[in-house]
């Protein structure tokens, strides 16, 4: 492992709108490069700009808590920044990769959110983060925190040959057992499954199984990205070492899509399997309402809560509009109240959508919303 410390101009990042998977507003990297070197991970792609040898090389921003600390202090800001979830963990570095024990970055990062009182998501696939406790429950008790672990499968054998770096899916498992004791809100994002690998219907079945035995608030599912250059080069190596077989089968449903998503027909043909199991479980395959409604702002909501309406509609084979008219609010600077009787000016805002809008304004959820999720729970196979 080689660590690089560099200095950094800003820490905190802004989304253009939020994020309806994880629920947040704003995020941050505090390491550029993860020795957790997971063979799938898209941070290795070039677009991402991590210099160096990705899994082995890190760059530590030593001066985060210091810049994090003026971007978040309210006396410096013109407009105060806006109500939701700061994500901590993603994009191209685990926060609680090993070399946190040493510098504590994220330790006082947290003791930033503490202090300034902004909520917090925490994604991870180290155990690492149960050092944090005494801080988590001191934001949950402010404000919220939500502790989330990332799953590829929950077998410790396929985990060590594709997360070599990190925890092992039985160690996280604990650590939800664990926040949960300790009256915190836990999530499992079971993404990306690995194709022909953990995306069986036993495999997937099982990590669902054992994440709702463990208590998790809700499962949330997603496939494999696989970007043409060093990503999917350094994957593929993996994959003809450990099973040849399978080369060609990645040539039939990679074909070279910018994003490096999966073809459309595996992609319906995973999240079909899924969604019969998670009817199965009775498991929450989004963040619920009552763990971020009195986070956002009302805009933030009624986005929010049209993708979540867009994903059931479509993950049950129907066509949505509501997705791009999620889309739409989430370009509005404006609060949303202040149209509520004049949002068919709105483009792709029709009758039943704006219908469904007012509704979420005056009750703060919607009919239909409640009736696709018990929808999902009734299902059984």
């Amino acid at each position: 492992m080689k660590i690089t410390e560099v200095t950094a101009k800003s820490i905190l990042r802004q989304h253009r709108r939020i994020d309806s998977w994880f629920l947040s507003r704003y995020g941050m990297n505090l390491f550029r490069g993860c020795t957790h070197n997971c063979s799938y991970c898209d941070g290795r792609a070039e677009n991402y700009y991590v210099d160096g040898d990705f899994g082995i090389d890190v760059a530590v921003k030593i001066n985060a808590v210091e810049v994090l600390s003026r971007e978040l202090d309210p006396g410096r800001k013109r407009k105060p920044m806006k109500s939701g979830f700061i994500m901590l963990g993603g994009g191209v570095g685990d926060a609680y990769q090993p070399i946190e024990n040493k510098y504590e970055i994220t330790r006082q990062v947290l003791e930033l959110i503490q202090h300034f009182k902004h909520p917090v998501h925490i994604l991870t696939k180290s155990v690492l983060v149960k050092r944090d406790i005494d801080k988590i429950k001191a934001i949950n008790s402010n404000n919220r925190a939500i502790i989330s672990f990332s799953f590829s499968s929950v077998s410790d054998e396929l985990s060590a040959k594709f997360e070599p770096g990190c925890s092992s899916p039985s160690e996280r498992l604990e650590a939800i057992r664990f926040f949960k004791n300790e009256g915190i809100a836990c999530g499992m994002y079971l993404m990306p499954v690995i194709p022909f690998i953990s995306d069986t219907r036993e495999m997937i079945e099982d990590a669902v199984k054992k994440g709702t035995d463990a208590g998790v608030d809700f499962i949330i599912f997603g496939g494999m990205t696989l970007k043409e250059g060093r990503q999917k080069d350094y994957y593929m190596n993996i994959i003809q070492q450990q099973y040849p077989e399978l080369s060609g089968s990645y040539d039939q449903i990679y074909r070279s899509d910018k994003w490096g998503q999966a073809s459309g027909e595996y992609h319906t043909a995973i999240h079909a399997v899924f969604k019969i199991i998670a009817d199965h479980y009775n498991i929450p395959v989004r963040m619920p309402l009552n763990l971020f409604q009195d986070i956002v702002d009302e805009n933030d909501r009624v986005v929010v809560i049209l993708d979540h309406i867009d994903y059931y509609l479509k993950m049950s084979g129907n066509r949505s509009s509501y997705g791009y008219a999620a889309y739409v609010i989430s370009q509005i600077n404006e609060p949303i109240s202040s149209m509520k009787w004049n949002l068919r000016h709105l483009k792709g805002i029709g009758p039943t959508i704006a219908k469904v809008i007012r509704e979420i304004l005056d009750t703060g959820t919607s009919s239909l919303y409640n009736q696709l999720i018990r929808t999902h729970y009734a299902n059984h196979y």
